[in-house]
């Protein structure tokens, strides 16, 4: 008898896991596999919207144009808090570059608009360094009247043509 319960002992020591497998459970192998394709899934979400939110941010950036006052480059209070948003927004991402681009109305001649559209990009660049955006990061170019956002012939269209977009690199 004494030989026969030493040798069930040696049988159930020999194999852990077999009682659990056969109870339905599962091993730690199976476990581990689990918890890891968990921690993986869980880090691809995180990621994807991460990436989401990068993506909003940067569409958002580049939609908030700021505008400008017939035939002037002056910044006005709503463009200041615009760029200011901008600025932060750059500081936070100091891996990316800009393009200003300065756009115009259709009155006044193509040399004209072309100057104005410049100055009004450089009044946004000299803003953003002021607020410590570096200048190597910020590009300038001027379309003048060329690339209208409201192709009509109103006050209200040319209020949304005389802007300055900015454009991520």
């Amino acid at each position: 008898g004494f030989l026969l319960t030493a040798s069930c002992a040696k049988k159930i020591k020999s194999d852990p896991g077999a009682g659990l497998e056969q109870a339905g459970g599962k091993g730690a192998g199976e476990r581990g596999m689990s918890l890891e394709e968990q921690r993986l899934q869980e880090e691809r979400l995180r990621e994807e919207a991460k990436a989401r939110r990068e993506s909003a941010e940067k569409e958002e950036f580049e939609n908030e144009h700021i505008y400008f006052e017939f035939d002037k480059s002056t910044l006005q209070p709503e463009s200041i808090a615009v760029l200011k948003k901008k600025a932060k927004w750059l500081s936070a991402n100091s891996q990316i570059s800009i393009a200003i681009e300065g756009h115009c109305d259709e009155r006044g001649t193509n040399e004209y608009n072309i100057a104005l559209g410049d100055r009004r990009a450089q009044a946004a660049k000299g803003y953003l360094i002021d607020l410590g955006v570096e200048a190597r990061r910020m590009t300038t170019v001027s379309y003048g009247e060329e690339r209208p956002a409201d192709p009509g012939h109103s006050e209200a269209a040319w209020a949304k043509n005389r802007r300055d977009e900015f454009i991520i690199e």
